[in-house]
This record gives C-alpha cells, sequence and structure tokens, in this order.
C-alpha cells in the first residue's frame, strides 16, 4: 500500500499544497493508501444550506438533482458545493482498513459508521443515486468513499435508527458547543429554532440555562414552530423573517422588555441573516453562527457597521464528545425523539 499522509494531502489534485477542505479538487480513486479507511457508503445527508442551493437551482426536480450531485463528484472527487462552499456528511459499512492503522483504531470491518467529517473533504465516488428525500436532504447511493486518518466518526448505535442517527449526527456540532456556551440565567435566541439543528440547541439551552433563563425560538411561519412548541423547547416563540434585522431587532426587544439577548445562535439555512443576529444581541454578548449560509465578511463589517462589540463564534462542527451528547438528547427527549423519528426516521 502507498502511504499517506495522516491529513489526506496524498489526494489534493489542485491546487497542489493544500488541504482537502479548501482544494478544488481530490482524487477519489477508492484504491486505499495505508492510512486509509474505505467506505462502502449507503445514505449522503447533504448540508442543509448546500441542498437548499442544489434543490433551487433544480426548481425541485429530483432527476436535476441527481445530475447536478453527480455533475460535483464528477468534476471535484468529493461532495463539495461551489456555491455554498459545503458538503453533509455520510453513512456507510467499513470495507477496508489500511495496514498503518492496525491497532490505531477501534473500527473494524463491517462496522457501520457516521463520518463526522464534512463531505466537501472526503473522496467520494457515486456509482448509483437511488433515492432523493428532498424533505430531509438525504440520498441514498451506491459508492464508496476514503476516510483518512485523521477523520472522526461515530460507529451507529443499537438503539436509534440509521437514518435518525445521520440526522442529528449531520447537526451534532450545534447542540455540542451550546451547551458549552449557554449558562444558568442566560437569555438565549436561537435563528432558525424550528429546523433540524435549531431544535436540538433549544434543547440544550433550555437545559443549561435553567429556570432562571430565557429560551427564544425564532421561526419564520407559525407553521414552522409547531412542533417547538408541542416538545416545549423554548419559553417564548417568535415568528419574524430573519433576513429583516429591524423586525427581528423589534420583537426581540418586545420579548426581553429592551435587554436584548445574552446569546445569539443562528441556525437558518438561507443567507443573510447576519445582521438580525447581530442586532438582536446585547452589546457585549455572544453570537454563535451554526449556519453554513453565513457570510463572515458581512458579520464582521456589519458588527462594525452599527458599532456592536459583540462576540462572534464560527460554527465549528466538531466538539469534543459532540456525536454522543446529540445522540442522547433523542434518549433524554420523548417529545423531541417523535418529532425527529416522524420527519428523519
Amino acid at each position: 500500500m502507498k502511504k499517506g499522509c495522516k491529513f489526506g494531502t496524498h489526494r489534493v489534485i489542485e491546487p497542489k499544497g493544500s488541504l482537502p477542505q479548501p482544494a478544488w479538487k481530490i482524487d477519489n480513486d477508492m484504491e486505499i493508501y495505508d492510512n486509509e479507511i474505505l467506505i462502502d457508503v449507503q445514505t449522503l445527508n447533504i448540508d442543509s444550506a448546500s441542498f437548499t442551493q442544489i434543490k433551487e437551482e433544480a426548481n425541485g426536480d429530483v432527476e436535476k438533482i441527481k445530475e447536478i450531485m453527480l455533475d460535483i463528484v464528477s468534476k471535484r472527487g468529493k461532495h463539495h458545493n461551489p456555491v455554498t462552499g459545503s458538503g453533509g456528511m455520510l453513512i456507510g459499512t467499513v470495507e477496508k482498513i489500511g495496514a498503518a492503522l492496525e491497532g490505531k483504531t477501534d473500527l473494524k470491518v463491517g462496522d457501520k459508521i457516521a463520518t463526522l467529517v464534512s463531505l466537501s473533504l472526503t473522496p467520494l465516488r457515486i456509482d448509483k443515486i437511488k433515492e432523493v428525500r428532498k424533505d430531509i436532504d438525504q440520498v441514498d447511493i451506491e459508492g464508496k468513499a476514503i476516510l483518512f486518518e485523521s477523520g472522526i466518526y461515530a460507529v451507529l448505535p443499537d438503539d436509534i435508527p440509521e437514518n435518525l442517527a445521520l440526522s442529528v449526527l449531520d447537526v451534532a456540532g450545534a447542540p455540542a458547543q451550546t451547551a458549552k456556551l449557554v449558562k444558568p440565567g442566560n437569555t438565549v435566541l436561537v435563528i432558525g429554532g424550528a429546523g433540524k439543528s435549531g431544535m436540538l440547541c433549544l434543547y440544550e439551552a433550555k437545559k443549561r440555562a435553567g429556570i432562571t433563563g430565557k429560551v427564544i425560538c425564532l421561526g419564520h411561519s407559525e407553521k414552522s414552530i409547531e412542533k417547538a412548541k408541542k416538545a416545549n423547547l423554548a419559553d417564548v416563540y417568535i415568528v419574524a423573517d430573519a433576513t429583516k434585522p429591524v423586525e427581528v431587532m423589534e420583537k426581540v426587544k418586545e420579548v426581553t422588555n429592551g435587554k436584548m439577548a445574552d446569546i445569539t445562535i443562528n441556525c437558518v439555512n438561507v443567507p443573510d441573516t447576519e445582521m438580525s443576529s447581530i442586532l438582536a444581541t446585547k452589546d457585549d454578548g455572544l453570537i454563535y453562527f451554526f449556519s453554513m449560509a453565513t457570510s463572515f465578511t458581512k458579520a464582521a463589517l456589519g458588527a462594525e457597521g452599527v458599532g456592536r462589540d459583540t462576540t462572534m463564534i464560527i460554527g465549528n462542527g466538531y466538539t469534543k464528545g459532540h456525536a454522543k451528547i446529540a445522540l442522547e438528547i433523542m434518549r433524554e427527549s420523548k417529545a423531541l425523539r417523535e418529532i425527529y423519528e416522524e420527519l428523519y426516521a
């Protein structure tokens, strides 16, 4: 077997010298290097911002969605959306383990895993797209993928259905980061709180803020927040257009008696919501941008433009123990699990 770099730089075709994620094109030949794991892929969970963009480009047509996805992988060797810059994740079965990883990994051939690294850096070959589930951003395929030595993963649990686990693990970084950031007594605003990552964040925020805190769910319509209300995930619910910052600011001001949010978590999958997050947050507050639709240029210059000294955090999809935290929510909350099973399982 050929020797490979821990971070997968041996797979980069262009530009040479870059890492696999920012690279334009990587090698998706499935002959593995000594420190790689070959995966027989079952399902792709496409990043929400990416899949929304693909659906819009395809006008919702399933065959066109397939065509766009196949074209991305053909050109780039990975599912790295050139418009949004994001990818997603996958579930599959370990088919082969490189010799250099023997004794270094707890995986064995036949294990069913979810990769916890982005498809935007994962060598991927799609032989056939079997089914597109437009409403939940999941695509069943026949194909192969490579997990680098540095790649993180989770062995799928026995007590949670595979598609449900995939959906939860896809956004596992959001509730885990929420758990780290929220303190007792905080007022927390979750923009996009009725979405897949948003509901998990609401649950963790309410748990961490406690009875002295206040958790606010912002959704784009009454219908969108019905499920969050049913599961009692927040203390206050707001319907507003997250792309209209003054509207959001006024509504948050009203429910916080003018004090605004200590922490704002942005989980929406559409662009131009940066200023809503900034104006809804206290001057010395904190904003966590989990959404891959975020423009960090707009966020930085926008905060400067309105004179806000807000701390802004990039949504790192990884934090220690994030898979365990996200899956544990499914075990702790019967109401939330029922919602997610209805939507994703």
